[in-house]
């Protein structure tokens, strides 16, 4: 394996820690990647092993399912969007496995083809998933000692100098994603795979807004003024980079914490947007911004054709009383051997 996601989890319900991860599965990236999920508290780690789990044990089922379906075709399956795509897990060839840094990589018992070469195995297999607990990776809780309260959203950045410091010389790109914030429906890694090892990639959040005073516009009011602030939810790129920029961001943290009299009104965002704009601090890293924002699931709907999803990498959560998870599983379900795998479809 020579990618890592690191997923911070933190107020995420089951409902939307299974849909992330079952949509993380399928769209192909723990062909290639390990994943890492970094727990608030030991009771938020306990909560989501059970469903982990289940969450894997229907994978490898539909693995199977699919490459009994592949093998009795006369023709090629043709793999709509959100449809799953096995061909992306397919290793061919003698070379045996290895084994990713962290844990097992779970494989599908390997057949002989055919139409392959004679002595030549298919095998189909997947980077491992774990989890840390927050305070096996910052045990002294470093920020403690500079804000009252300390979120995940900024703890988690005081745990990613031990991980990254131990996978430095293993892994080639990072991805550093939000669990509650955004779900994974293609692989965004494309987007860093040809760039440099220092190049950290950021996208933004769209956000509109006009003003008005006592009922008037003023002198812009026929103009829309467009802020496009950095969107926390997901960082990627190359690991020296991401490391460097990891280590820029806790500083930032601590800056911003001694600057402030009301320590808890610092947030996560407002920090990221402003190391973002410091040159000068990110001055070894190759920063990328992104032109695009994240599309927000309210502009999503049930009547949205398969075709439509096929246009998003990443889809932002958004206002909580948007029921993605119900429309998602719509489309997932509405293949037979997809819905006789998930229980709940």
């Amino acid at each position: 394996m020579k990618e890592e996601i690191l997923c911070g989890v933190e107020d995420t319900n089951e409902d939307e820690f299974r849909l992330f991860l079952r949509l993380l599965h399928r769209s192909g990236l723990t062909a290639r990647a390990d994943l890492v999920f970094i727990f608030g508290s030991s009771s938020s780690a306990s909560r989501f092993e059970a469903l982990i789990q289940e969450e894997s044990d229907s994978f490898l089922k539909l693995v199977r399912q699919y490459i009994e379906l592949n093998n009795t075709s006369d023709d090629s399956v043709s793999v709509p969007p959100l449809r799953f795509d096995v061909t992306q897990f397919v290793k061919r060839g003698k070379k045996e496995l290895g084994e990713p840094l962290w844990g097992k990589r779970i494989r599908v018992n390997g057949y002989n083809d055919s139409e392959e070469s004679e002595g030549k195995s298919t095998q189909f297999s997947y980077g491992s998933v774990l989890g840390f607990e927050a305070s096996e990776l910052d045990p002294e809780n470093s920020l403690s000692g500079f804000l009252d309260h300390v979120p995940m959203s900024l703890r988690r950045w005081a745990c990613y100098p031990m991980l990254l410091g131990r996978v430095r010389r293993n892994f080639k790109h990072m991805m550093l994603v939000d669990v509650k914030k955004l779900v994974l429906l293609s692989d965004p890694l494309g987007l860093v795979r040809n760039q440099s090892p220092e190049s950290v990639y950021i996208s933004t959040k769209q956000q509109t807004t006009s003003s008005t005073k006592h009922g008037k516009r003023n002198n812009n009011s026929d103009k829309t003024q467009s802020q496009s602030p950095v969107n926390s939810a997901i960082l990627m790129g190359g690991t020296q980079g991401t490391r460097r920029f990891s280590k820029a961001m806790l500083t930032e943290i601590v800056r911003a914490a001694m600057q402030h009299k009301k320590k808890n009104s610092i947030t996560e965002s407002a920090i990221l947007g402003q190391l973002v704009s410091n040159v000068h601090i990110l001055k070894n890293i190759n920063l990328i911004k992104s032109t695009e924002s994240i599309t927000e699931a309210s502009k999503l709907n049930e009547s949205n054709s398969s075709s439509k999803w096929g246009n998003y990498r990443i889809i932002q959560r958004g206002n909580d009383n948007y029921d993605l998870n119900s429309i998602i599983m719509k489309h997932i379900c509405s293949w037979e051997v997809d819905s006789g795998v998930y229980r709940d479809c």
